[in-house]
């Protein structure tokens, strides 16, 4: 059976993807199911290029179709940040809380209607000897002034959307129904039909 590598240790996000190839009789793997997974150092400038580096790293590396995604948080009123530095927004460890701490403080003064922001996800595909291609997915909403919800994670407590409710207010299942990359995934799977729709996957 033909596998795709998913460039995460996240078992949830594994499960999404396992639901998409599971058409294709493609079986899902992910950086828990390999040995010495190195650390793809995130030096591109955008959400793509930051994709597609830890993509065809690790498709080289195993030699297997990999799947890689970088996503973050475009705040209009801080010109596009924190964008590619979304996830060490505060500093080099990771720290939710201290990234929508920082949000927060630099928005302060900041009135409604200029506190758009935009979830934005790329997700690349790669394999050993082929073109890497791209695809991305979007969910726009607004900063909120406090935190609202228990739910999720990153900057879900503070990200409200279109219903009035914040990402954090959601369940699980809501929030993969509308997210940034839920709909990238779309859009990845509109690409697969295009590929393999008429081919006999082996």
């Amino acid at each position: 059976m033909k596998a795709v590598l998913i460039a995460t240790k996240n078992r949830g996000k594994a499960k999404e993807f396992e639901q998409m190839f599971s058409k294709y009789g493609i079986e899902v793997k992910t950086l828990l199911d390999v040995d010495h997974a190195i650390d793809v150092a995130e030096t591109g400038k955008t959400f793509e290029e930051n994709a597609i580096l830890k993509a065809e790293t690790i498709a080289n590396q195993y030699q297997l179709m990999t799947i890689a995604d970088d996503s973050g948080l475009m705040i209009d009123a801080l010109d596009g940040s924190p964008g590619i530095y979304s996830a060490r927004y505060a500093g080099e460890e990771k720290n939710d809380e201290a990234n929508i701490d920082k949000v927060l403080s630099e928005l302060m003064n900041v009135s409604d209607d200029r506190r758009a922001a935009t979830f934005y996800c790329a997700l690349a595909v790669a394999e050993p000897g082929k073109e890497t291609y791209t695809v991305s997915g979007t969910l726009n909403g607004m900063i909120t002034h406090k935190r609202i919800g228990e739910n999720g994670f990153g900057y879900d407590p503070i990200f409200k959307i279109s219903s009035g409710k914040t990402l954090a207010q959601l369940s699980s299942e809501e929030k993969n129904a509308i997210s940034h990359r839920a709909n990238a995934m779309k859009q990845l799977s509109k690409l697969l039909n295009q590929k393999w729709g008429e081919e006999s996957i082996k």
